[in-house]
């Protein structure tokens, strides 16, 4: 592997996380260990960088689900925000002219309150994908694109997020009203003349938005370190030489 497409690719995953992760002890003293075991000055074995990796990425996924986890986590994110369903995208002018805009934003929020409170579930899966992590998969992350420490979470994880997010979500919607909501704005849809009626799995929708707005934030932050060495050596004094 290059040298230095090496010691950008470890930085990267460090860096993606030092964001969250400030004030971690030993970040310094970390980085310092990988160049010397890169240039052969070190005993440390590779192995060991992969835990070290694996330490990190547990800090930085734990705390990547935390901000996703608070009010506004998703609602306040344009990137990540749950919208509207087609169905409702379609009528929703007319719903608006006829004086029912209020319940079409309550239930919009109410989608993205659900998908807040759900995204704690994350963090368990996310620590055993990366317990899971070998050192051919570290490695392939190190040489891969821009998404490749995303494209590893999403392939270890998205079935089984599928599977807990789903109740849960379901949980959350009747405690913050999506449900209710979403009932009160299908039926005026289908007062309107012409409207199409279409049949919505408001579970599976909410699910699958939230999972996907997860690996959205993963991704933006991945690609964001991975292209601006100068925001990776910023970041690294602030958050380690301090």
């Amino acid at each position: 592997m290059n040298k230095e497409k090496m010691i950008a690719g470890v930085c990267a995953l460090i860096l993606l996380l030092t964001p969250f992760a400030s004030g971690y002890a030993g970040w310094g003293d970390f980085l310092k260990t990988v160049q010397k075991t890169l240039d052969g000055s070190s005993g440390t074995s590779q192995g060991e960088i992969v835990d070290a990796l694996k330490e990190a990425l547990e800090i930085g996924t734990a705390k990547t689900v935390q901000a996703l986890s608070q009010l506004d986590g998703y609602y306040g994110n344009p990137k990540l925000k749950i919208p509207l369903p087609q169905s409702v995208q379609t009528a929703e002018g007319v719903l608006r002219a006829t004086g029912f805009g209020a319940p079409v934003d309550a239930f919009e929020l109410s989608m993205n309150r659900a998908a807040e409170q759900a995204a704690p579930e994350a963090e368990a899966l996310f620590v055993d994908a990366i317990k899971a992590m070998t050192i051919s998969d570290a490695t392939q992350i190190l040489k891969g694109a821009d998404n490749a420490a995303t494209v590893y979470f999403k392939d270890k994880t998205s079935s089984q997020l599928q599977d807990i997010f789903k109740p849960i979500v379901h949980a959350s919607m009747e405690t913050v009203g999506v449900t209710q909501t979403y009932q009160s704005v299908s039926e005026k849809i289908q007062t309107i003349p012409f409207a199409a009626n279409y049949a919505l799995d408001l579970d599976a929708y909410v699910t699958e938005k939230s999972i996907d707005g997860l690996f959205i934030r993963l991704a933006e932050e991945e690609a964001r370190i991975r292209n601006d060495p100068a925001a990776r050596v910023t970041d690294l004094l602030k958050k380690v030489f301090q």
